[in-house]
């Protein structure tokens, strides 16, 4: 039985902990219930926006229409060989917990996102990534229910049009479907990758004799926990900002200025930027203004200290983003959902 909640608070339910409500809510816990929805006139008479875990949006004002939190449960082993599983999983579980679902049963693929925030729904929405790794080198499919049409819609690699924290889904699709599953391609023979970033120092840290993913996924747990806030915590929404890309001759032109920027290079020839350290390189890093400043071990992670309105938070990034192509000619784009 759907209960649609009116003037609901939202404070729990996004990382930020923004004080803000919703002219109505409801969650849903099955397929059933999100077809119920979809016949239901506050639905169809409303705006809606589909909520996992709150974890890449910044509520700016109250929302004025529905609010749909997902809750969809369940992992699935779909198929199975000798070198590689199928697994389908339910939008609503908890990114983490299937990340160390995986690991506990010997599946690799997604250790080096481990600790990401979120739900398993909202992974490839935004194409997760980290550690060299994104949600589309481990993506098989997923199924989606047609809010209009009414109808379950499955999609391949192909058709979700993935590009660097980006998808179909936050384009053409935005707030059409409601993602209710997804199957990943996982391998019983693990391809290691501890190149990037800080993986291959962490593990000689932690003195790991035997490479393995659950020791990846420890080491990646121990650098995000070093360096990134817990929302539990303190508020926050992980990396607010994108690292851009730029053309190999602009990062020619930044380089003879900047001798120490940091940049990696991308498929195309060009160079991705590292946008923490363009906001470090600013003034940004540990700033506060308000009740709201830049994370002091993370440049790209704007927080919340308590109280903060998301209108504040957005000021900052805006801030920040200006001062940034001031001093380096560089656009950055925000990562996290403005409502």
């Amino acid at each position: 039985m759907l209960q649609i909640n009116q003037d609901f608070s939202l404070q729990r339910l996004n990382t930020f902990g923004i004080d803000v409500s919703s002219k109505y809510f409801v969650e849903v816990d099955s397929l059933n219930e999100i077809v119920a929805l979809t016949n239901d006139a506050i639905f169809q008479n409303n705006d809606n926006l589909i909520l996992g875990g709150g974890s890449n949006i910044l509520f700016t004002k109250n929302y004025n229409g529905i609010i749909v939190k997902n809750n969809l449960k369940g992992i699935e082993i779909v198929e199975e060989t000798n070198e590689h599983v199928i697994i389908k999983t339910a939008a609503g579980e908890v990114w983490h917990q299937f990340v160390l679902f995986c690991i506990n049963n010997n599946y690799a693929g997604v250790e080096n996102l481990s600790l990401i925030p979120g739900c398993v729904g909202a992974s490839p929405m935004q194409n997760i990534g980290a550690y060299g790794l994104e949600i589309k080198d481990v993506f098989h499919s997923l199924e989606a229910y047609h809010l209009k049409e009414k109808m379950l819609v499955e999609f391949n690699l192909s058709d979700c049009e993935f590009g660097y924290r980006e998808s179909i889904f936050k384009r053409k699709f935005k707030n059409q479907f409601i993602i209710t599953s997804v199957t990943f391609k996982l391998n019983k023979k693990p391809d290691f990758k501890i190149s990037y970033g800080a993986i291959e120092q962490q593990l000689k840290a932690m003195k790991v004799k035997e490479l393995t993913i659950k020791a990846i996924s420890d080491a990646v747990i121990a650098i995000r926990s070093s360096k990134l806030p817990n929302p539990a915590e303190l508020g926050n929404a992980g990396s607010f900002f994108k690292n851009p890309e730029i053309s190999l001759e602009k990062y020619k032109s930044l380089k003879s200025e900047f001798n120490d920027v940091v940049a990696y290079d991308v498929a195309n020839g060009n160079k991705k930027l590292a946008a923490g350290w363009l906001i470090e390189q600013c003034g940004w890093k540990g700033k506060t203004i308000g009740n709201c400043g830049v994370h002091k071990n993370q440049a790209l992670v704007l927080v919340n200290y308590g109280g903060s309105k998301g209108e504040e938070i957005y000021n900052l990034s805006t801030e920040v983003i200006n001062s940034v192509n001031s001093k380096f000619g560089v656009e950055l784009e925000r990562e996290v959902n403005i409502i």
